[in-house]
């Protein structure tokens, strides 16, 4: 089974004025008929603004999505009824404004609003003042990469990934690996992977036992599944979904950000938009972007509306399942 319905809305124009608004080319590709009962038949892919330099990172928090635009070093919201996004915070990842700006957002227990600061290479929470209190900034005394995306468990523990793609030209590295970490709700930081290249997107499973890494890797992208241990370590690394033979000159992008939802389906950015993944690692469909898609995530009332920041986009498409 294979059924592209290429049905897409323009409800906001460019940042830059509706008459700017770049051609967009996307579709939603069924191909299991499991797909049907994740995303409608009749869905349609809905742009709700453009003109963005890279988008990333969205999160749903106070009745609004919030989302990074990592080299305008600007987190920027958009709420029902708007007409475009405007910017929430700036800078939102490098301080003095030489470096890049936030990449990963997430929301912990209280609300706050948690950053990957790659300028400050450092995670980083907004208080209600507008300031920021870094959270982590090293390991054994060396300093991260840029951490690029987050997830907080359930008990608060927060794992994140440590890519270089955020340092500022001419930076060399503190550290030898591209790390994944765990930072405990003491403070405490653990490098738990050292062997990955180009880690980028983190999820955990439903039952909180399964770290999932999407890697970004131009040679093999894929996603990564480990048992988590009562300890925050991990084991058991292996390929959930090897990515790489979608990859096409039609297909851009690699496996960057993901979200998991209440079924377990993984959805993660890769190749040609947002591919659905089964919890058995079954490729059940694709929402076609026709852009290199940064990440993903469910916002609204009821969690039943995945947004999804792609290149200069933010797009969006409802759901008959629920983020978790």
């Amino acid at each position: 089974m294979q059924k592209i319905v290429a049905g897409v809305l323009l409800l906001a124009g460019s940042m830059f004025g509706a008459e700017t608004v770049p051609e967009f080319k996307g579709g939603i590709e069924r191909l299991d008929p499991a797909f049907d009962k994740l995303i409608a038949p009749e869905a349609k892919i809905e742009i709700l603004a453009t003109g963005f330099n890279w988008s990333e990172g969205p999160v749903w928090r106070d009745g609004q999505i919030l989302f990074s635009d990592v080299p305008e070093n600007t987190v920027f919201g958009w709420k029902e009824g708007s007409t475009r996004a405007t910017p929430f915070l700036k800078p939102s990842g490098s301080l003095n404004g030489e470096g890049q700006g936030s990449n990963g957002l997430a929301v912990d227990a209280e609300g706050n609003l948690i950053l990957c600061q790659h300028g400050e290479r450092r995670i980083a929470r907004l208080e209600k003042d507008g300031r920021f209190t870094s959270l982590a900034d090293n390991y054994q005394g060396k300093r991260f990469n840029s951490p690029n995306d987050l997830v907080i468990a359930k008990s608060g523990t927060l794992f994140f990934t440590d890519p270089p793609y955020g340092m500022k030209k001419g930076t060399e590295p503190d550290a030898p690996y591209h790390g994944i970490y765990r930072l405990g709700t003491d403070g405490k930081v653990s490098l738990i992977i050292e062997d990955i290249r180009w880690p980028n997107g983190i999820a955990l499973s439903q039952d909180q036992k399964t770290l999932f890494i999407a890697v970004s890797d131009k040679e093999a992208n894929r996603i990564m599944a480990y048992d988590l241990q009562e300890d925050g370590s991990v084991k058991n690394g292996r390929v959930f979904f090897n990515a790489q033979p979608l990859k096409s000159n039609e297909r851009k992008g690699g496996c960057d950000g993901m979200k998991v939802d209440t079924q377990g389906n993984i959805w993660t950015t890769g190749p040609g938009g947002v591919l659905i993944i089964s919890p058995k690692g079954q490729h059940l469909g694709t929402i076609l972007t026709g852009q290199n898609t940064g990440n993903c995530a469910w916002g609204g009332p009821e969690k039943d509306t995945m947004y999804i920041t792609a290149d200069m986009f933010l797009l969006r498409v409802k759901t008959q399942v629920k983020g978790l």
